[in-house]
C-alpha cells in the first residue's frame, strides 16, 4: 500500500544520488492542488540502476523531472553527491547541469527539426563551452560512433530522415556528450518497436559500463524494468509502495500493488487464462482528492480500518526488500523460511 518513511535509505554517505521526502504539487484553481508526488524517498548509489515503476499517472515522470528540478520541487531534498540542488541559485543549478542529463520519452520530438545531428549533439558542448570548435567536433564523433550512429553519413542530416530507434540514439549520444554522473531515462522505448526496444535496451547497458553510469529508468513496462535494474521501486499515486533487488521483488512480491502490476505481464503462451491471478479492479483515484491513509485501499481487497485511518510506512521484509503496507503479502519470518 503506498506509504511514507525512509527505511529504505542507505549509507548518505556512500549515494551519488538520495530524494528524500520529494512532493511535487501543481495548482489546479480555486485552491486546489494536483498531489503529483508525496513523500517519495530512496537514493542511488554510484553505478546503480534504479527502475522507477508503476500505473501511467502515479509520478513517475514527474519525480524525473523532479530531480532535474523541471520544475523545482514543492518540497523536500534532493543531494547529488554533496550538492543540494534544491537550494541552488539558476546560476549555481546551470552549472551542476552537465553533472545530470535525461533522455525523453518520445525520442523524435525532442530533438530539434531544424538542426542537424552534429549541431543538436554539440549544443551542450557549446553552452557551457566545453573544449574548442575541433575538440567539440571529435566528442560529438566519440559519442555517436559509441552509440552506433555512422558520423560521416548522420552529421549533417536532420531528425526527419532517422527511425525512431536511430533518433533515441542520437539522443543518447546528447544525453552523453557532457560526460554526466547521472542519467534520467523516461520510458526511452515505449514509443519504439518491441525488436528496437532490445536494441536500445542493450546499448544502455553498454554506455553504463564505457561511461560509468548511474541510471534512474522510468518505465511503466516491469519485464522491462527488471531486466536494466539494480533495485525497482514501485509508485502508486505519488507514493512509494515497495523497493526491492528485482529478483526478490518478481518472485515474491510484498506489496497487493506490487503482484498485480505483476499478474498484468502478458504470457505468450495460449494455454494460460488472461483472466488468471491478482488483477486490479476499479479506476486510480484523482491526485486532486486522494483517499484517507493508504492511498492504494479502494482497490485493495486486504484493506481494513487502519487503512483508512492510518498512513503505511516503510518497513523491510527482507535484506534489501521494503514494503508500505499495513497488510503486506510477505511477513519477515516467511522470507526469512
Amino acid at each position: 500500500m503506498a506509504g511514507s518513511g525512509s527505511a529504505q535509505l542507505r549509507d548518505p554517505n556512500a549515494a551519488l544520488l538520495r530524494v528524500e521526502n520529494l512532493v511535487m504539487e501543481f495548482p489546479v484553481g480555486r485552491g486546489r492542488k494536483v498531489s503529483a508526488v508525496a513523500n517519495l524517498s530512496f537514493d542511488l548509489q554510484r553505478g546503480e540502476t534504479l527502475g522507477l515503476v508503476g500505473e501511467s499517472g502515479c509520478g513517475k515522470s514527474t519525480t524525473g523531472k523532479a530531480i532535474m528540478q523541471l520544475p523545482r520541487p514543492t518540497k523536500g531534498s534532493v543531494r547529488l553527491g554533496d550538492t543540494e540542488l534544491t537550494g541552488l541559485r539558476a546560476s549555481e543549478l546551470r552549472a551542476t547541469r552537465p553533472r545530470m542529463q535525461m533522455i525523453f520519452q518520445d525520442p523524435i520530438s525532442s530533438l530539434n527539426p531544424r538542426r542537424t545531428v552534429a549541431d543538436i549533439v554539440e549544443e551542450p558542448l557549446r553552452i557551457w563551452r566545453l573544449g574548442d570548435a575541433a575538440a567539440r567536433r571529435e566528442k560529438v564523433r566519440e559519442v555517436l560512433d559509441a552509440v552506433g550512429i555512422n558520423f560521416e553519413v548522420a552529421a549533417e542530416r536532420k531528425p526527419h530522415e532517422f527511425s525512431g530507434g536511430q533518433c533515441q540514439r542520437i539522443s543518447i549520444a546528447r544525453a552523453l556528450v557532457t560526460e554526466p554522473e547521472l542519467i534520467i531515462c523516461d520510458e526511452p522505448v515505449s514509443a519504439l518497436d518491441v525488436s528496437v526496444q532490445a536494441q536500445i535496451l542493450n546499448l544502455l547497458e553498454d554506455m553504463k559500463r564505457r561511461y560509468g553510469l548511474t541510471l534512474v529508468f522510468v518505465a511503466h513496462d516491469l519485464a522491462v524494468v527488471k531486466n536494466v535494474s539494480d533495485r525497482v521501486a514501485v509508485m502508486y499515486l505519488g507514493k512509494l509502495c515497495e523497493m526491492s533487488p528485482p529478483q526478490a521483488l518478481y518472485t515474491q512480491p510484498a506489496h497487493p500493488y506490487t503482484a498485480a502490476l505483476l499478474a498484468a505481464i502478458p504470457v505468450p503462451d495460449p494455454a494460460v487464462d488472461a483472466h488468471e491471478g491478482d488483477h486490479l479492479g476499479g479506476d486510480l483515484p484523482s491526485p486532486i482528492d486522494p483517499p484517507s491513509g493508504c492511498r492504494f485501499r479502494t482497490r485493495c481487497d486486504r484493506a481494513t480500518d487502519v487503512c483508512v485511518q492510518a498512513e503505511p510506512q516503510m518497513q523491510m521484509v527482507a535484506e534489501g526488500h521494503f514494503v508500505a503496507c499495513h497488510h503486506p503479502l510477505v511477513t519477515p519470518v516467511e522470507i526469512s523460511r
